[in-house]
């Protein structure tokens, strides 16, 4: 049996399968397109799905692929065993009512005996229990020895999932040898032990199934099959798991090296070099498919995974982010198949280092926070748990992901309350969900259905129209007439005015019919296809039937066209300063400004944006043409048009051509010229959410009003400044700063000795409390730094306990320390800051020898500090 290296394996079988008449086609997007079945591809078929189920048609009748899949219901046990893991690819080979199971076999079977050369007698063939004609196909067409043939029942030989087409199939397995068995006297094809491996699964999908046990025979029945490319690997390589495939290994090879430690050498260290492993190979190709680290959603996933490698990578003495750099091992043993690795290297290994970094900031915290947890859960108790609430605490403040604190506390035999942790979460996302939906008056397509011919849009050549006026709606019922002053939605046969979307506002304008007047506020398009016009009827009254003009506010419409062609020049210029991975995520036009939502790990830089701003006036003093064009989906990909990533387009679209600048599938306005949109400012660049930045900008008038705006508050800063060249302005406000900070500093210390002054007095005031010495004490404008400065004096005595509270600018903060005699004896600062913050409304905790707690309710410190001996007395026996 030849050794085969993956990258060989990958190429030999696209290359047969072109070879048997099959398009090829690239890996789709581990980013399901179009459908929201799906968080993340997880098998060969599943971007195929809308041609199977002939919702769309394929490019071609036979089409073969190897796609990257991402599987994670197993997380926990990837690295604790060799077979787990989340990342794979999946040969494939598909028929859409072209050939069946003669081809299917015939190829299978020519592929495995005669390009690989697997050995005929180690290869086994299982097929459903009552499909006797794949059994004959198999011993009489292909010659397999019917002693090789297994049947087994519909749970393991019958693909079907609900209602749709299903059908039975046929596995391939390999005999790795009696060695790699388990000993039994019925070990068979089957069994749970390393012996026999399946490896390909040969899908007849001949049925279509209603869901309920009823299957009709379909008149083009498909072939579905998918073949493990790292499991093929194992057995070419002659190696036991994934783990010891050439490329898999070169990568763990690099993790070794950084770690310093060698596989196969300690079992746990060994779990951890495997979670890595698996873990950057995952994170690595999401990325690349535009995936960021966020807390929902597939982001969840990736920061899961790129947190539970960099936790790892500590548990075997890495110390520094790391990850980053075995990027390029990844990179570099997948991009024969991927080059759009090697394209966005940079980009990918920027984000798993920020992730890095940010995680290590908030391992530290969170760590400290639960380790103090974990030291006072009550170690009396039968089962040790960490409570809901405290889980949820170190999620929500700390970003601690559930999975990492069980693994912590699962390993100090703990258990967690996971389901008032759950509680907690859907309560917090049920308020979000209020939150964002509180203001939402957009219009219910329930309340009402319109069974008529939908509303014919003339807006993009015509600003104004004769119409007819078909329906009136006042307080979600369909009316006769409305009368002046009546809040009205109007529905026309035809109109310019431009519905909501994607991104663009609504058009303003009027409805005229002789005297009678809608002033139309704006405008949304409902699924059934008609437009939405809403308003207000300003003079006399409309009805039903009525035929008047509409017409568009034009000024505020050209300003909205502006401001849309700057958003696609704008998209443009980010991708050639930031990078390629640059996608809209998001976007508002109206006529004062663009806001366009962007994906990127991190802030731009004052040099990146001024790039991106003098890039997009470049091309407005290039005065370059837009066109806009409808044409087939395929002729506008071929173009190179963008289209928003994860949207569903027909199969004829609108393109907006910036002459070959910016090419993009749009349905919203523009303008003819670049020229035409004067200037281009961006206003503000920030974030929008994790790994989304924003940012605001303005075309035309909008520049010129932001110029005149800002001219009138130099003038006026200038004036209360007593300055007369505004030249002088910056230096002006920094020598103010610089006066400000010096008698800041010069205040601090002056409330640092009057404490010193006072800290001596308290020190003699002190109480005893079971043989402990316990202080306290109020300072007024003591900060943070100075307070733990006091606290850190009196810790020197031993036998102490102190809280003292400060008050500055208008907050209270109270520091708890505990001395080291004062600790052993049950002194906790953490707990004790906790229950006298806690009478004045305020909350904390921390550490034993000290603990901070801020304050809500500063009138009541007084009153809390004097419970401290009381509460002291608690803990100290």
């Amino acid at each position: 049996m030849k050794w085969m290296g993956l990258n060989e394996l990958r190429e030999k079988y696209l290359s047969f399968f072109e070879k048997k008449g099959h398009l090829r086609l690239k890996s789709f997007p581990l980013v399901p397109q179009g459908d929201n079945s799906l968080l993340l591809i997880n098998s060969g078929m599943a971007p195929m799905k809308k041609w199977f189920l002939g919702q769309e048609t394929p490019p071609k009748n036979r089409v073969t692929t190897c796609q990257k899949c991402i599987r994670t219901p197993d997380i926990e046990n990837v690295g604790k065993t060799a077979r787990h893991g989340t990342f794979f690819e999946m040969l494939g080979n598909f028929s859409f009512g072209d050939y069946f199971k003669e081809e299917a076999t015939e190829w299978a079977w020519e592929f495995v005996t005669k390009e690989l050369e697997l050995p005929i007698d180690r290869i086994w063939v299982s097929i459903y229990e009552d499909d006797d004609e794949a059994f004959e196909i198999w011993t009489k067409h292909r010659g397999v020895n019917p002693d090789h043939i297994v049947r087994f029942g519909k749970e393991d030989n019958f693909w079907e999932i609900g209602s749709g087409p299903c059908g039975p199939c046929s596995e391939l397995y390999f005999d790795r040898g009696v060695e790699k068995g388990c000993g039994k006297p019925d070990c068979k094809v089957g069994c749970e032990c390393d012996r026999f491996v399946e490896f390909w699964n040969l899908v007849f999908s001949q049925f279509n199934s209603d869901g309920e046990g009823n299957y009709e025979p379909m008149e083009h029945p498909n072939i579905d099959t998918g073949m493990g490319l790292e499991r093929l690997a194992c057995i070419m390589q002659e190696v036991d798991n994934l783990f010891e495939v050439d490329t898999v290994q070169n990568i763990m090879k690099h993790i070794s090296q950084i770690a310093g430690v060698t596989y196969k050498e300690n079992p746990q260290t060994d779990v951890s070099l495997r979670v890595i492993t698996d873990h950057i190979r995952s994170t690595t190709f999401m990325i690349a498919d535009g995936v960021i680290p966020s807390n929902e959603g597939r982001g969840y996933v990736l920061r899961r995974l790129l947190r539970r490698a960099a936790r790892n990578g500590k548990m075997i003495g890495i110390q520094k982010p790391f990850l980053y750099q075995v990027v390029d091992t990844v990179i570099k043993e997948n991009q024969p198949a991927y080059p759009e690795l090697l394209e966005n290297a940079d980009y990918i290994k920027k984000i798993v280092k920020a992730e890095e970094e940010n995680f290590a900031s908030t391992i530290n915290k969170g760590l400290n926070l639960l380790y103090d947890m974990i030291d006072n859960i009550d170690s009396s108790m039968e089962q040790r748990m960490l409570s809901g609430d405290q889980a949820f605490k170190l999620y929500d403040t700390y970003g601690f992901p559930l999975d990492l604190i069980k693994e912590v506390i699962e390993e100090q035999n703990i258990a967690i309350d996971e389901e008032r942790f759950m509680e907690l979460m859907n309560a917090q996302k049920e308020a979000a969900r209020k939150n964002a939906t509180a203001n939402d008056v957009a219009w219910d397509e329930n309340e009402l259905v319109f069974t008529d011919d939908a509303t014919e849009f003339l807006g993009y050549s015509m600003y104004e129209c004769d119409a007819t006026l078909k329906h009136i709606v006042v307080d979600g019922k369909e009316v006769e007439t409305a009368s002046e002053g009546q809040q009205v939605t109007l529905v026309f046969d035809v109109t310019p005015f431009y519905a909501e979307s994607g991104g663009q506002v609504g058009d303003r304008g009027v409805f005229v019919y002789g005297d009678n007047i809608v002033n139309v506020t704006d405008c949304k398009k409902a699924k059934s296809g008609h437009f939405l016009h809403s308003g207000v009827v300003m003079a006399g009254s409309i009805s039903h039937g009525m035929n008047g003009h509409l017409a568009i506010d034009e000024k505020r419409r050209q300003a909205i066209a502006r401001n849309h062609t700057a958003a696609h020049l704008l998209q443009k210029a980010l991708r050639d300063v930031l990078g390629s991975h640059v996608h809209q995520a998001g976007q508002l036009v109206d006529d004062q400004r663009v806001r366009f939502d962007f994906n990127h790990f991190e802030p731009m830089t004052p040099q990146e944006i001024a790039d991106v701003e003098a890039a997009v006036n470049e091309q407005i003093l290039n005065a370059l043409d837009v066109n806009v064009q409808e044409m087939k989906i395929e002729e506008a990909k071929q173009l190179g048009a963008m289209a928003l990533f994860g949207e569903k387009y027909g199969d004829v679209v609108r393109v907006v051509d910036a002459s070959g600048y910016s090419i993009e599938f749009c349905g919203g306005t523009h303008v003819d010229n670049t020229s035409k949109l004067g200037l281009f400012k961006i206003i503000s660049e920030s974030s929008a959410a994790a790994g989304i930045r924003r940012i605001e900008a303005t075309t035309g008038t909008g520049v010129l009003n932001m110029i005149h705006e800002n001219h009138l508050m130099i003038a006026t800063t200038c004036s209360v400044l007593k300055l007369t060249n505004p030249h002088e302005l910056p230096s002006r406000c920094k020598n103010l700063m610089d006066e400000l900070k010096e008698k800041d500093h010069k205040i601090d210390e002056m409330t640092q000795k009057l404490a010193s002054y006072r800290f001596e007095e308290v020190l003699d005031s002190a109480l005893e409390v079971n043989g402990i010495q316990v202080i306290s004490a109020s300072f007024n404008g003591l900060n943070t730094q100075s307070l733990r400065a006091l606290g850190d004096r009196v810790k020197e005595r031993t036998n102490v306990v102190a809280v003292f509270a400060s008050i500055a600018e208008g907050k209270g903060t109270m520091l708890a320390v505990c001395g080291k005699e004062a600790v052993e004896r049950g002194a906790h600062a953490g707990n004790i800051v906790r229950e006298v913050s806690a009478l004045a409304g305020g909350k904390g905790g921390g550490r034993p020898d000290s603990a901070m707690a801020g304050v809500n309710e500063i009138f009541k410190i007084d009153e809390a500090l004097a419970q401290l001996p009381s509460v002291v007395q608690k803990f100290v026996k």
